[in-house]
């Protein structure tokens, strides 16, 4: 309980300090508030280990795709990801729930680093053209975007079917995907208590490369992620 009471509020107080340290970078050039996401990511792993005890572990950086335009997809079962996987890929950019930019500051963050904002489980005029930022950014820079096919954050052992917006933009874009499976749920859970003493996986799997159909692309996006999640849990 002390350990959790101690990550918990340590992390929100570092957070809440870099924020306030980067405010004036919300008028500054946009590589400065990215920088801004990456030592928020660095936090959140120095406070896992310190409080939590906890080890992190990635496998697979030789996958990751060097030379090539391509996207991320990535499991989600807790805020880990969302911070930590900042500090592995260049400046990746998130699709994320529209409620978020909402946040006080850090709803602002998310806008100035051009986060994509979608409303979850609603056909809208803005989730109908969210494919059209997608591209612009894929198209005018070297940041990879990030989706999590999962749509929210789930248990560890939940295997949801994965969402259609992943096949959307590997085949429209007709780009790579670079899967990633990640077990932080035993550790900072959706619900209830962090777990001490444990290892989050950060598993970066060989890349799927253009060319298959829609339905194929995500029946084995799925499989080899969950695939891993098994393996690594």
């Amino acid at each position: 309980m002390i350990r959790n009471i101690l990550f918990t509020l340590f992390f929100f107080i570092g957070i809440t300090f870099i924020s306030i340290i980067f405010l004036p970078s919300l008028i500054m050039p946009q590589k400065i508030v990215l920088f801004g996401g990456k030592l928020m990511g660095y936090w959140a792993e120095i406070c896992l280990k310190i409080f939590l005890s906890t080890k992190i572990e990635i496998k697979g950086k030789e996958n990751i795709i060097q030379d090539s335009k391509f996207f991320i997809a990535a499991s989600h079962q807790s805020m880990f990801e969302t911070f930590f996987l900042q500090t592995i890929f260049n400046s990746p950019v998130f699709i994320l729930k529209k409620e978020l930019l909402f946040i006080p500051i850090f709803g602002w963050y998310l806008k100035k680093i051009g986060s994509i904002s979608i409303k979850r489980d609603k056909i809208s005029r803005d989730n109908l053209d969210f494919f059209k930022d997608i591209s612009r950014i894929i198209s005018n820079s070297n940041r990879p975007v990030i989706i999590f096919p999962q749509a929210t954050r789930v248990l560890p052992t939940e295997r949801p079917p994965f969402k259609k917006g992943a096949s959307r933009i590997y085949n429209e874009l007709n780009i790579h995907c670079q899967p990633v499976a990640i077990n932080s749920g035993f550790v900072w859970p959706k619900f209830g208590k962090k777990k001490s003493n444990k290892t989050i996986t950060i598993s970066i799997l060989k890349p799927i490369n253009p060319g298959l159909e829609k339905d194929e692309f995500i029946k084995i996006l799925e499989k080899n992620i969950y695939s891993e999640l098994d393996f690594i849990n």
